[in-house]
């Protein structure tokens, strides 16, 4: 079971042509796994950062662009995990309008400890609940 948010490509995501400039797929992306962390895993970055003072950072990253997105192109973007370790997980990301694949992002998210600054094993809770969705597929 993949989950999904919306984007509205809006005039600060666009070149001078008119199509999404590159980096700010970057940043929806970034803020697609923040939204699939609280609504989907039931951990929000405040919580997750400020009082258990752990993050997911990106430790690999693979990207394809298929077709440019446009000023004021409705985006869904479907995350979906791929496979959970101990302390990383595999999640794969589709930019999609309408039918057609814009982007797909594959990126390996590792639980980090931020004072210790090293991977952690995942809280069973938050473990669980990625498991629960690579096994709904």
């Amino acid at each position: 079971m993949a989950f999904e948010t919306h984007f509205l490509v809006r005039f600060a995501h666009v070149d001078p042509a008119g199509i999404v400039f590159y980096p700010r797929y970057f940043e929806m992306l970034s803020a697609a796994t923040e939204d699939w962390f609280a609504r989907s895993l039931g951990l929000d970055y405040r919580e997750m950062h400020l009082e258990w003072k752990c993050g997911v950072p990106s430790v690999h990253m693979e990207t394809v662009f298929f077709a440019p997105s446009r000023l004021g192109d409705e985006l869904v973007l479907r995350v979906r995990p791929l496979r959970v370790g101990n302390s990383s997980c595999l999640v794969e990301v589709l930019f999609l309008c309408g039918d057609e694949l814009r982007v797909r992002f594959e990126m390996t998210l590792v639980w980090t400890h931020f004072e210790r600054m090293e991977a952690m094993p995942w809280p069973d809770e938050v473990k669980t609940a990625i498991k629960r969705q690579i096994d709904s597929k």
